[in-house]
C-alpha cells in the first residue's frame, strides 16, 4: 500500500489558515516516520505565492490547482477536485484541518473514495504502518483509539495541537490543469459576513468568561479584547446558560486555542476547559476565590472583582 501522506490546506483571506501549517508539520513528521514524502495540496485563485512558501514547512511537492472557480469554497467543486487529485497521486494517508471548511471536504471526499475518516484528532501513531488516530469522545470523557481501515486513511485535526515548526523541504510545485467536474448545485447569490471580531482559533490574544460573569453582558470583556486585538471567548458554564454563542467556547468539548495571551475571568478552572487553552503562552486568572482551580494552570493570578479588574486593564492599554 502506498504510504505517502498528503496535506490538504486552507486559504483564508488571502493567507494559510494556523491549522493548515499545523497540518503540514505533522504531516511531516509522519512521512519521516514512514520514509515516504509529503505532498501538500494548495485550492484557489492566484494563490502560487502562498503555495511556495510550505516548503519552508516541510512539504516534498506542492500541488497547485489555481483557478477561479476555486476562489470561494464551494463543496461540490473543491470535493471534485481533491478526489480527483487523490485518486491520481494514490497518498496512503490525507490529512484536512477540522475547520467548517474542512470538516465537510473530508467528509464528502472520504464518501466519494469509500475511505475511512477520523475526525477532529489530538494525536497519530504508526502501527505496523497503519495511522492510529486519538480523538475525544462523550464530550471528552473517553479517549478513542481510532484504526482507520482501508487502503486510504483518511483525518482531521483539531485546531492548535500540533506544532508549527520550521522543516526542510523541497518544495517542488506542480500546478495541475483543473477540472471542476459536474457540479449539480447552482449558486443563485452568495452573501458574505465580514465580521471585524478575529477568529478565536487564529486569535494571538483572548479574552474568556465564565460564570463569573453573572450574566450575559460580556461588554466589559469585549472591550479589553478589541483593545487588544483579539477575540472573546467562554467557557462551557457560560455557553450552556446562553450567554455566549458555541462558536465561542474553549474547551475540550470546544475549541481548542493556543494564544499569546490568555485572559480567563470568572472561570473556575474544571479540567475541561484547561484542555482547550493550557498550551497558550501566557495565562491570566482573574477570579474572587483566591482557592480557584484557575490559579494553578496560571502564570499571573489577579484574586478580586472582575468588573474593576478589566476595565483598569483596558484603560491602561488604551493609554
Amino acid at each position: 500500500m502506498a504510504q505517502d501522506v498528503m496535506i490538504v490546506t486552507e486559504i483564508w483571506n488571502k493567507e494559510f489558515r494556523k491549522i493548515s501549517l499545523e497540518a503540514v508539520c505533522q504531516g511531516r513528521r509522519l512521512a519521516d516516520e514512514l520514509g515516504s514524502s509529503l505532498t501538500a495540496v494548495v485550492l484557489g485563485a492566484c494563490v502560487e505565492p502562498q503555495a511556495k512558501s510550505l516548503a519552508q514547512y516541510g512539504a516534498d511537492t506542492v500541488i497547485l490547482a489555481d483557478d477561479p472557480g476555486l476562489a470561494t469554497f464551494h463543496p461540490c467543486e473543491y470535493e471534485n477536485v481533491v478526489t480527483g487529485i487523490v485518486k491520481d497521486k494514490k497518498p496512503g494517508i490525507v490529512i484536512f484541518g477540522a475547520t467548517r471548511q474542512g470538516r465537510e471536504l473530508s467528509a464528502c471526499v472520504a464518501a466519494r473514495l469509500d475511505a475511512g475518516l477520523a475526525v477532529e484528532c489530538s494525536g497519530f501513531a504508526m502501527e505496523e504502518d497503519r495511522l492510529v488516530a486519538t480523538r475525544s469522545m462523550y464530550g471528552g470523557k473517553v479517549i478513542a483509539t481510532v484504526d482507520i481501515e482501508g487502503d486510504i486513511q483518511m483525518a482531521s485535526i483539531r485546531p492548535n495541537v500540533f506544532e508549527i515548526t520550521k522543516a526542510k523541504g523541497a518544495g517542488n510545485l506542480e500546478s495541475i490543469a483543473v477540472n471542476l467536474g459536474e457540479v449539480n448545485v447552482t449558486l443563485i447569490e452568495e452573501k458574505i459576513e465580514i465580521s471585524a471580531k478575529a477568529e478565536l482559533t487564529e486569535a494571538d490574544y483572548i479574552v474568556s468568561g465564565g460564570r463569573g460573569m453573572e450574566s450575559e453582558d460580556f461588554t466589559v470583556l469585549e472591550e479589553l479584547a478589541q483593545a487588544l486585538g483579539g477575540a472573546v471567548g467562554a467557557s462551557r458554564n457560560a455557553v450552556d446558560l446562553g450567554w455566549r454563542p458555541q462558536s465561542e467556547q474553549v474547551g475540550q468539548t470546544g475549541k481548542v486555542v493556543s494564544p499569546k495571551l490568555y485572559i480567563a475571568c470568572g472561570i473556575s478552572g474544571a479540567m475541561q476547559h484547561v484542555a482547550g487553552m493550557s498550551t497558550s503562552d501566557v495565562i491570566v486568572g482573574i477570579n474572587n476565590d483566591p482557592d480557584a482551580l484557575i490559579f494553578r494552570s496560571s502564570d499571573y493570578c489577579i484574586v478580586g472583582d472582575l468588573f474593576e479588574i478589566v476595565p483598569a486593564i483596558t484603560a491602561e492599554l488604551k493609554k
